[in-house]
């Protein structure tokens, strides 16, 4: 089974290498950044593809990890070079969070070039991505995630079918929500426990053995104390993909306050020139004397 990669940042880059170290034939590399896929295909001794159309003929399984719904249209849907030219019997598994009405719109689109696509949305970060202990939540048809799972298996430690195509992307978007509300609700408590005065290891412990827990209490409280912010799911990202959500709940009639606001401070990051720190620099926001007072502490 020969692999290709379009997309290959922080996240397809990864994935890449962990597919090589467990035996896979990764062989060919795609992205915008020419520079970046030809340092990794120099890694993974692969090509890396000047053209899109180039990616599906050297691959079998095309691994897409590409940044928002209007990458994912122009890298399948365009006229001229674009994945599906000759893409007959090939398989796109896409990982990226996207909408989910462009998974259903890339399916047509690959059914009618006699290709198959299999959404497999991840909720995990850069290491679990080295490390092939994703958490792949997946939709498409039975016969795709079937094909698939030799692939999905080396790349993840729990892997969910959800159900057809789009039904993934929103159970994607609503943890990304939850994770990002619960992000900024941190950030504006061990804000405010600084203000106060009160230790912060202290609050961090209380929180962490009460209803106040979380997983980013895990992941992100001693970042936010630090100001530890590298990279692992940035400001920009969690903007968009609250908006996802939002739009889920425009259209089933529903008003999401707690989202609303989270998307806010994410956009007021992206707008103030941090949307490349990780989420947790939500908290740049919440304590006193940080951004909003001094911005070249960041």
């Amino acid at each position: 089974m020969n692999v290709g990669f379009v997309g290959v940042g922080r996240m397809g880059a990864n994935m890449a290498r962990r597919l090589k170290d467990r035996g896979f034939h990764v062989t060919a590399v795609y992205d915008a950044n020419r520079a970046v896929a030809a340092s990794l295909a120099q890694e993974l001794a692969c090509a890396a593809c000047q053209d899109l159309s180039e990616v599906t003929a050297e691959s079998d399984v095309i691994i897409t990890v590409v940044t928002d719904d209007k990458a994912m249209r122009k890298i399948f849907g365009e006229s001229g070079d674009n994945l599906l030219v000759n893409a007959r019997g090939k398989l796109f598994i896409n990982c990226a969070t996207l909408s989910p009405q462009i998974h259903i719109d890339v399916e047509e689109l690959a059914r009618t070039a006699g290709a198959q696509t299999l959404e497999a949305c991840m909720a995990s970060s850069i290491t679990q991505a080295r490390e092939g202990s994703l958490y792949l939540m997946c939709g498409g048809s039975d016969e795709a995630f079937r094909k698939a799972e030799p692939l999905l298996q080396a790349l993840g430690s729990s892997i969910r079918f959800i159900g057809k195509s789009g039904q993934a992307a929103k159970v994607k978007a609503l943890v990304n929500m939850v994770m990002n509300i619960n992000t900024a609700g941190l950030a504006e408590g061990l804000g405010l426990g600084a203000a106060l005065g009160l230790d912060l290891k202290m609050l961090r412990e209380v929180f962490s053995q009460t209803g106040a827990a979380s997983r980013v209490l895990e992941t992100d409280g001693e970042d936010m104390r630090n100001r530890e912010h590298a990279c692992f799911f940035s400001a920009v990202h969690a903007a968009k993909d609250s908006g996802i959500a939002l739009e889920l709940a425009r259209g089933a009639g529903l008003d999401l306050p707690l989202a609303r606001a989270t998307k806010e401070q994410y956009d007021r990051m992206v707008k103030e020139g941090l949307g490349e720190l990780d989420k947790s620099g939500v908290a740049e926001l919440t304590f006193k004397d940080r951004h909003k007072h001094s911005g070249d502490h960041v």
